[in-house]
């Protein structure tokens, strides 16, 4: 559901209840003073209810001609409060993409034994975050008497009671630092479905007069390529843009459960293949190089892509109360699968293992139809991922052009944001690289370091002890820490030759 367009619901909901005070004052003050002047008087006190009403009707219908107002309209979803099953589903939509399936390089980057327990530990410490995150929208919304708290809102909010005034003065940078953070992570999100769809594409033509019936283990091929990687990016650019126009949420809506349909039948078919014939991991390293672990932070922090959506979904439920169940569950759900998919995987591949455990897969046509149905899938959820920062630069590039112009201004824009990612995928072809700068960058800052110090700078003035001081402020410095050098050596083996890691990049078989 759109935020946006919940906002301006609340928006026109207020200046109509606003409008039902003076009406009311109005006829109740006309009453007493007239009621002697007969029928004289009661004509001029219902003339007066009619002008009022009329100016009720006109206020809200005023403030929609806006192109702004119009976009927003034109855009919400309109949909029935969530059940706990639904919203359980999407709780697992959002956190399950093209992370997942990187995962199993991600624990050969830490180790057969400190991958698993990291993620483990990431994964509890990332709930925990959420957790966080929806106590101090709860307090905010509660304090400030709002039915609503978006990620932004709860960060300007809580400045704004900072006791430092430069950070109170300062306050609506905070909700300008999430919002900039949330477009990076989205538009980085559809980097890596640009790399992921080529990726997979291009194995799949290349390998076409190669492919049997027969699926046995992959083995290292010597083809010419046909054509470069980023050809194939920019045969998938023109039917993504059509995609992204479609601004009817409801019609992406089929798009998802169709993604939700591939996903699903591929990730079965991946298990499947991945349990069987497991060899023995004695030559597996428990630990590996710290330089290679700070890629596995980064691509964890990667996965767990929801947090930005936990106060939405939460806010969309018939029962919101219910929600820490779902989530708890939810999650629970999603750390076994990252962790069995990850181990599982290396462990069945081991040092050949892939950015994407789909180009370890043997190129026979039942598994070659699972890179299919997986690409299918991340190309529908292209467009629910790109909606998020859409929703958050169009508006405001509407804003600033004529009614007749919005339509224009709204497609140009949706354009050059399929463009840009299209891109950055063209400029670094590295997706596992990408999606380690990507979580180091802005998912760690996301999922860990806001949400953290949120909490101090909410609750600290409410007898906050020092143990959830201490918490605090080691779950920020992890975060930073992990921000800061995940980012340095992600940029680090991007300015390498592909041959430095041969082992870590894509489009190599």
């Amino acid at each position: 559901m759109s935020l946006l367009g919940r906002d301006y619901n609340s928006e026109l909901n207020s200046l109509d209840n606003g409008s039902q005070s003076p009406s009311e004052s109005s006829s109740s003050i006309t009453s007493e003073n007239v009621h002697p002047a007969g029928e004289a008087g009661l004509s001029i006190c219902m003339d007066k209810r009619r002008n009022l009403q009329n100016l009720r009707r006109s206020i809200p219908v005023a403030l929609a001609t806006s192109p702004v107002s119009q976009f927003l309209r034109r855009t919400q979803l309109e949909q029935p409060p969530s059940t706990m099953m639904q919203t359980l589903i999407h709780l697992l939509k959002c956190n399950i993409g093209t992370g997942l399936l990187g995962l199993p390089l991600a624990i050969k980057n830490a180790g057969l034994l400190v991958g698993p327990v990291s993620l483990l530990a990431i994964g509890v410490l990332t709930v925990h975050c959420m957790v966080i995150l929806l106590n101090c929208a709860q307090h905010l919304s509660q304090r400030l008497q709002k039915t609503f708290v978006n990620y932004g809102e709860a960060t300007m909010y809580s400045l704004e009671t900072c006791p430092n005034t430069w950070l109170r003065t300062h306050a609506v940078w905070g909700r300008y630092t999430v919002s900039f953070l949330l477009v990076i992570t989205q538009l980085g999100f559809c980097s890596v479905y640009f790399m992921f769809m080529a990726d997979n594409l291009q194995q799949m033509v290349e390998e076409a007069h190669v492919t049997s019936n027969i699926c046995q283990p992959r083995e290292i091929l010597t083809l010419t390529p046909i054509l470069d990687i980023r050809f194939y990016m920019l045969i998938i650019l023109p039917f993504l843009i059509l995609l992204v126009f479609i601004q009817n949420l409801k019609v992406l809506s089929v798009f998802s459960t169709l993604a939700n349909i591939t996903t699903l039948g591929s990730m079965a078919l991946i298990f499947e293949y991945i349990m069987q014939g497991i060899p023995y991991p004695s030559n597996l390293p428990l630990m590996a190089n710290w330089k290679t672990f700070l890629l596995f932070f980064g691509t964890a922090i990667f996965t767990f892509e929801g947090v930005g959506m936990v106060l939405p979904l939460k806010n969309q439920m018939k029962h919101p109360q219910q929600f820490s169940f779902v989530l708890y569950l939810g999650m629970s759900i999603v750390i076994i699968l990252y962790i069995l998919l990850g181990t599982l995987g290396y462990m069945k591949f081991g040092s050949d293992t892939q950015a994407s455990i789909t180009l370890n897969l043997p190129n026979c046509w039942l598994y070659q139809s699972v890179k299919l149905m997986y690409s299918i899938g991340i190309f529908f959820t292209y467009a629910l991922q790109f909606h998020v920062p859409a929703e958050i630069i169009i508006p405001f590039a509407i804003s600033q052009v004529s009614e007749s112009w919005a339509l224009f201004v709204d497609l140009s824009v949706r354009s050059a944001l399929v463009c840009l990612t299209c891109v950055s995928a063209i400029l670094i072809p590295r997706l596992d690289l990408v999606i380690s700068l990507v979580g180091s960058v802005s998912s760690s800052a996301l999922a860990l370091i806001i949400p953290a110090l949120l909490e101090i700078i909410i609750f600290y003035s409410e007898d906050m002890s020092c143990v959830t001081i201490a918490k605090d402020i080691m779950i920020s410095i992890l975060g930073l820490l992990g921000c800061i050098f995940g980012t340095y050596q992600a940029l680090y083996e991007l300015t390498q030759p592909i041959s430095h890691s041969m082992a870590n990049s894509t489009g190599l078989l």
